[in-house]
């Protein structure tokens, strides 16, 4: 199971409560500079690291003096509109000292749900990953509706861990991991400091009441849980108000931690040979043994198309002979694989009108 020590991949979800103070409505700036040290420990060991936070609506709120009641819709789309911006540019400060660049990414649980949007998501995600880019992830709230509600970035957080192949998802939260009962009214709750199966018992544990300008609460966090498990993914809660959060967790601080029931890799490849074909691509032989080696899929190994699908349909994989390899998820339509069939990536925008992408099935996509 990955830890802070090791993980490859981790993804931190950061709590409105601990990145704004509660009654001014200002950035928390020291601890987010901490936090920033600790990110770029974890970048120096050799980790990708992607923030999802939140506060964009906490800040917001503050700069226009709405208080701290519940807030109707427009308002916390107007709050989230003047937050979002002073968000990423404390992001932005905080890393830039440790030559870390830093990237937005505005999403909802949608783009998540539909394939098409799942792609496009992944690949800019693992695009941003790849030249060293910090993503920070929030929910797009200056246009959601049902989307702005209690919990929603801590199952937000599980999606792009799975979305992403993480290993490792963190939730920085005002309490420190899961209890048996609430233990601000029960002196007798004990801590688990080690969760292998979230069964209805550990369900009904998890109480349902945010605290203060954060909208999570402890059931949700278990929800995030059997989500980045289910994919392969371990997932820690943990108090993360004082300075170092990231550091302390990693140095033996009370948490809890769900384990993960398959690697990654597996899960993801388990979840894309489980769906059910749109069609059929025929490669050559040549792309045949470049899909052995581990290559992606090409449109100049592509022989052929058979059936109407869309972008980020599953589809067959089969040689120019019919025998099936495998299947994956089509980065384009039927109709424009067809077009762009057996030529160079580089020929692709002649022949679609518009650019395309390198691959017709990325290798993290596909299943043989």
């Amino acid at each position: 199971m990955a830890t802070l020590t090791d993980a490859r991949r981790v993804v931190v979800k950061i709590g409105s409560a601990l990145l704004v103070d509660r009654k001014t409505g200002a950035l928390r700036a020291a601890w987010l500079q901490s936090l920033a040290a600790d990110v770029a420990e974890l970048k120096a060991r050799g980790a990708d690291v992607i923030l999802v936070s939140s506060g964009s609506i906490a800040l917001g709120r503050g700069v226009l003096k709405l208080g701290e009641a519940a807030l109707p819709l427009e308002q916390s789309q107007a709050a989230a509109s003047v937050g979002q911006i002073r968000l990423a540019r404390a992001y932005e400060e905080a890393l830039a000292p440790h030559q870390i660049t830093t990237g937005q990414v505005l999403v909802t649980l949608e783009d998540s749900a539909d394939r098409r949007r799942y792609l496009n998501s992944r690949a800019t995600l693992s695009t941003l990953l790849s030249l060293g880019v910090v993503p920070i992830v929030n929910e797009n709230d200056t246009v959601a509706t049902d989307e702005i509600r209690y919990g929603d970035n801590d199952r937000l957080a599980a999606q792009v861990a799975v979305t992403v192949g993480a290993d490792l998802l963190v939730l920085l939260s005002d309490v420190d991991g899961l209890y048996t009962a609430n233990p601000v009214s029960d002196p007798t709750a004990r801590r688990l400091p080690v969760i292998d199966a979230i069964t209805p018992e550990i369900e009904a544990m998890a109480g349902d009441a945010g605290s203060g300008l954060s909208k999570g609460g402890m059931k949700t966090k278990v929800l995030a849980a059997k989500t980045a498990t289910g994919a392969g993914c371990a997932m820690l809660i943990g108090e993360g108000a004082g300075l170092h959060p990231l550091r302390a967790l990693r140095d033996g601080a009370n948490s809890t931690v769900f384990t993960p029931q398959l690697d990654p890799h597996a899960a993801r490849k388990r979840w894309i040979a489980a769906m059910k074909p749109q069609g059929t691509v025929f490669v050559d032989d040549g792309a045949a043994r470049a899909l052995d080696s581990g290559k992606s899929l090409l449109p100049a190994g592509l022989a052929r198309v058979s059936g109407a699908f869309g972008r980020g349909d599953p589809v067959t994989i089969c040689s120019a002979q019919g025998r099936a390899l495998g299947q994956g998820l089509s980065r384009y339509t039927a109709e424009e694989a067809r077009r762009i069939a057996g030529h160079r990536s580089d020929e692709i925008e002649g022949l679609l009108g518009y650019p395309g992408r390198a691959v017709l099935i990325h290798r993290d996509d596909m299943a043989l």
